[in-house]
This record gives structure tokens, sequence and C-alpha cells, in this order.
């Protein structure tokens, strides 16, 4: 359980919400089910390796802050040296699978996911920028490109537009999560948002990335030509995610204190947004 633990099932969850529905947008019904396992477990190992890796040049500061303490590398359950081994096992599994299985440009995008998750945000962004999840979180949108390719074999717009939702998501969801450990990056010298700018103005760009993030999603109905599900359940969510993002701006006025501000609302609002967003995709084609 603790190499599982080092993977960050969590993340897998996630990343792996965004990659099968876009499979089925793409086969426009439902997908080969071999290849969603193969692409599912290429994507899941792939992601699991970079997390990882991620653990292993982090372990530093994870054993210092309340929210990472506990991993096993800051326990000394597993050692360094036990950890990357097992991070480089799962990316060549990863690859070995996406090539075979799936079709090689499946296979290079997630080893490029990969590489940038670790080399990109892990070793050069995290500890030097406040932009840091901004770029970095890059790498969280791949899989819906690999989702598109497993099933086409090829890029398209559509996907891109999804790979944009994911990209302007990704800071309101974790600037609201770093508001919650400010304290606790601040502790270890990362310049995440949350610690570098009072707590109002990490809450005016949450609304500014929410706003272009919700305009986006929209993108995807002429863009693909979807029908009317999806663009319905893309307004009610995004009308209703806005809401909230300019709620919590409000109680950020004028005050640093976390208990008035609340960030973990919009937190959890935003896994249950992007979850629901994906769950339209998958389902818009078979209703057409």
């Amino acid at each position: 359980m603790a190499y599982v633990g080092l993977t960050k099932p969590r993340v897998i969850e996630l990343l792996l919400l965004t990659t099968v529905p876009v499979m089925f947008f793409a086969a426009q019904g439902v997908p080969d089910l071999g290849l969603v396992v193969a692409t599912v477990l290429g994507g899941a190992f792939s992601a699991g390796s970079a997390s990882v890796f991620n653990c292993v040049y982090d372990r530093d500061i994870d054993e210092q802050m309340r929210r990472t303490r506990r991993r096993a590398l800051p326990r000394h359950i597993i050692s360094p040296r036990a950890a990357l081994v097992f991070g480089f096992a799962l990316g060549i599994l990863s690859t070995i699978i996406l090539w075979a299985w799936v079709n090689p440009l499946s296979a290079a995008l997630s080893v490029g996911a990969n590489a940038f998750y670790v080399f990109g945000y892990t070793m050069l962004l995290k500890r030097r920028t406040a932009q840091n999840i901004v770029w970095g979180g890059i790498a969280g949108c791949f899989p819906a490109l690999i989702g598109w390719t497993a099933v086409t074999g090829e890029l398209a717009w559509a996907p891109v537009v999804l790979f944009a939702v994911v990209f302007f998501w990704t800071p309101p969801h974790t600037w609201a999560l770093a508001l919650r450990y400010r304290e606790d990056y601040k502790q270890v010298d990362v310049p995440m948002l949350p610690v570098v700018r009072p707590a109002h103005d990490v809450a005016v760009q949450i609304v500014v990335y929410s706003w272009v993030m919700v305009a986006t999603s929209l993108v995807l109905w002429p863009v693909a030509g979807t029908g009317p599900v999806y663009p319905v359940v893309a307004g009610v969510l995004g009308a209703v995610f806005l809401v909230q993002a300019h709620q919590l701006e409000r109680r950020a006025k004028g005050s640093e204190d976390l208990s008035v501000i609340r960030p973990m609302h919009l937190f959890h609002s935003s896994n249950l947004y992007l979850s629901l967003l994906f769950v339209a995709v998958a389902i818009d084609p078979l209703l057409r």
C-alpha cells in the first residue's frame, strides 16, 4: 500500500476521468473495450510514474508539510532508491502498453506529459515562480489528447479545446487548495500564489480563470458539433461555478481568515465541475 500511495491514486482518478469520456466522444459512441482498458492501464501507470518521481524529488519539503508528511518517503517507509526503481518501472510499462496496444502517438504524448510534469513543473517551476501551477498544470491536460488519439490516431481541434478547459480549470482548483495550505507552502519556501499575494488578489485571479474556463468549455459546441446535451450541461455547470468563484472573491475582500474565505468549498466544487462536464462529453454522442 505504501507504493500505491506514492502514485497519488486520487490524481490518477482525476486524469482518467478526462481520458475515458474523450474516448467516447472521439468514437461518437462506445469505444472498443480492449482499447479503453489498454489506454486506462497505460495512462494510470504513466501518471503514477510521474507522481512517484515527484514524491522522490519533493521528499524534503513533504516532510515539513502537514498535507504531505505522512507519505511513505517522509516517513522513511520506502527508500528513495526503491521509489525511483518503482517509478521507472511504471513509466517503462506504461510506454510499452500504450505503444503496443494503443498507438505510438498516444504513447509519445504520455511520455511527454510525464517528462513535463517531472522536469518542467516539479524540478523547474514549482520552487521558483508563483506561476508554477499555471504552466506546470499543462501536464494534467494531456489525458484529453491521449484519449482522443487512442481512438482516432490523430489530433483534432475538439481535444485541443478540452485540453484548454483543463488548463484554465487547474489554477482555480489548485489555488483554492493552496489557500487552505498556504502556511505549509510558506514554511518550505514554495512560492505558490497564495503565499506571495493577498487572498483577495488570489481570489480575483480565480474569478478571471474561471470565466475563461467556462467560455472555453462552450467553444466545444460549435467546434465539435455536439448535440444539445453538452452545451446545456456546460452552461449550467459553468454558471454554478462562476457564482461560487465570485462568492469566494467577496469573502476574501478585506479578510485573510480562512474560516471566512472557505477556499475548500471551491476546491471540492471544482472536482465536481470537471467530473460532470466530462461525463457530459461522454454522454452527448450516446444521446444523438
